[in-house]
This record gives C-alpha cells, sequence and structure tokens, in this order.
C-alpha cells in the first residue's frame, strides 16, 4: 500500500510479499519509489524495474497521480500493462491524489482500494478480505503515517495471505515500512524498516516488522508497549547485557505471572535458563546468544512492555 498524510506532507508505503529476496540481494522495499514531498508509486505484479523508473520520472516532473498513471499503462516497457498492478500518489496544489490500476492478467485473487490519500492493491491474494481487512484499519487508526501503515499491515498477518507462502506457514517472506517527510534527501526516507526471511523457514515476517517498529521510537500512543514504557512500570537497568538481564519492577506488578519472551530481530525465540527475583529486581538469564540485538517483551494480563537488548 500507498499512502500520503496531507497535513505533515508525509508520503510512505509498506507491503508484503511471498518472494524469497535473501538469494537475488534485492531490498526488501524495491518495488517502491518515495519522492519527498511530490509523490510516491508502488509497480508490482510481473515486476518490472524499467516501468518503476518511468513511473518515477513522471512523478518527479509533477505530473497528477492519474496522468502517471495513463502514461504507464500507454507506455509499459513490454507492452503488456495487462499483467502489472500500480499504487500511485502525488501531491497536486498541496492536496493528495490517489490512482491505482490491477490488470486483467494479473494473478487472482487480484484486486485494489482507493480512498482520498491511500492505495491499497495486491495479487495472488488469499482473497478481498486481506485488502479489506487492511483498509479497515487504516480507516479506523490514528496517530502518524507510520503508524497507520504498520496498523495496516496488521490486516495482512494471516498465514497465505500471499498464498504462495500458505505451505510455509505465514503471510509472505518479506515485509517493510518507509515513510519520508518533505525535508527527507530522495532514496533516504527518515523511517526505513524492512524483513527478509527465508523460504521454509516459517517465521512470520509482519510479525518481525512490527518488532522493529515497536523498538525504532515511533511513538503510536499508549496502548500496547507505549503505556509501561511511558509510566515505567518496568525500568531496564544495564544495556548493554553480559550474562543477564535486569529490570527494576514496581511492586504491584505480578512477575511470577508474567510472560516473558526474548527473540532476535527476525522473530527467533531465544531460550530462557531461569528467572530470579529479588524485591522489585528481576534477573532474567538467556541461554547462549551470539553477539548482536534481541527483542525481549515482558506481558503482564493485557499490558506489554518491549526493549531493545544488545549482547555484547
Amino acid at each position: 500500500m500507498i499512502a500520503i498524510d496531507s497535513a505533515t506532507g508525509e508520503i510512505g508505503s509498506a507491503g508484503a510479499s511471498c518472494v524469497d529476496l535473501i538469494p537475488i540481494g534485492y531490498a526488501t522495499s524495491f518495488l517502491s519509489d518515495l519522492i519527498p514531498g511530490i509523490g510516491g508509486a508502488n509497480t508490482q505484479a510481473a515486476y518490472l524495474s524499467l516501468n518503476q523508473r518511468n513511473a518515477k520520472t513522471r512523478i518527479n516532473r509533477k505530473d497528477s497521480a492519474h496522468i502517471v498513471l495513463d502514461w504507464l499503462i500507454q507506455n509499459d516497457a513490454e507492452a503488456n500493462p495487462e499483467i502489472r498492478q500500480y499504487g500511485i500518489v502525488t501531491f497536486v496544489g498541496g492536496s493528495p491524489q490517489v490512482a491505482a490500476y490491477t490488470g486483467n492478467d494479473c494473478l487472482d485473487y487480484k484486486g485494489h482500494r482507493v480512498g482520498s490519500n491511500y492505495s491499497i492493491q495486491g495479487n495472488i491474494l488469499l482473497g478481498p478480505e486481506v485488502l479489506d481487512s487492511m483498509e479497515a484499519r487504516f480507516v479506523r487508526s490514528g496517530g502518524s503515517l507510520a503508524c497507520r501503515l504498520m496498523y495496516a499491515m496488521q490486516g495482512a498477518n494471516i498465514v497465505g495471505a500471499d498464498s504462495r507462502c500458505a505451505a510455509n506457514g505465514t503471510s509472505s517472506l518479506f515485509a517493510f515500512l518507509k515513510v519520508t517527510k518533505p525535508s527527507d534527501v530522495i532514496n533516504k526516507p527518515f523511517i526505513s524498516l524492512g524483513v527478509k526471511t527465508a523460504d521454509g523457514a516459517g517465521i512470520e515476517p509482519i510479525d518481525s516488522l512490527q518488532k522493529l517498529f515497536d523498538i525504532s521510537g515511533i511513538n503510536c500512543g499508549l496502548s500496547g508497549n507505549q503505556e509501561l514504557s511511558k509510566h515505567q512500570r518496568i525500568r531496564l537497568q544495564v544495556n548493554p547485557i553480559k550474562n543477564y538481564i535486569e529490570f527494576i519492577c514496581e511492586k504491584d506488578l505480578d512477575m511470577n505471572s508474567m510472560k516473558i519472551e526474548l527473540s532476535d530481530l527476525q522473530g527467533k525465540n531465544i531460550l530462557l535458563q531461569r528467572l530470579e527475583q529479588q524485591g522489585s529486581i528481576l534477573r532474567i538469564f538467556p541461554s547462549v546468544i551470539e553477539p548482536g540485538c534481541y527483542l525481549i517483551t515482558l506481558q503482564e494480563n493485557d499490558q506489554v512492555s518491549s526493549f531493545k537488548i544488545i549482547k555484547q
């Protein structure tokens, strides 16, 4: 999907697909171009880099979204626009314009949803419910454009959302989210998150993307992990860690029933050897892990707190 926030001038896109990018080395957001303050395009379905470069050129000329789309259809690099799919947003006179296209020969389920400032499109999908869920979540959500995009992406967090990934037990194999503001340098958006997973690994990339989003410092309001962080009900003591992770917890927290999960940034869970509690101090001893970055979540009832851990 691709969208504009007319109040802030931000342009953002997010997506996922059941394509193993690891062996081919593509960046997770290869199918999306954002031009700060001007517009952006997602070019998907039988992806062709020349069509994408042409979309970027036309948007950079400040053509309206519909003019860009009409030009791409009439000037397809292989003279076969019926296998393409596009989502395009542009600023025209300070107002957002949106255009979308799904060729008749794209693979089912195929379709798109368009609103005043967004386009959501997909092909080879489980069904229309994937697009409907994403659209409903985007429309209902508040907060920044990045928060709304992430919330919409969770609407596609369904096994087989890209039907090719049903056997993998995931929605997709890679996922991305990026947002650019008017002052950004082109190709350097101020938010750029992406996750690649290997075919057969069974790791849900949208869950991994959510974890990256959660530790990025983006404030989406007082919900989920933001609530505990704001009120400092749980505080991480020392980071980077060596042998154990130490927290100071408020005394009214039920640490005995707390659910704790430690994972790497690809979503793989790390086993915990033991827990130690002394008053308000909680120490968590992980199994042997390699140096690097990890995410730990602590959940008590419906309250969740997440922290980025660095292992030296």
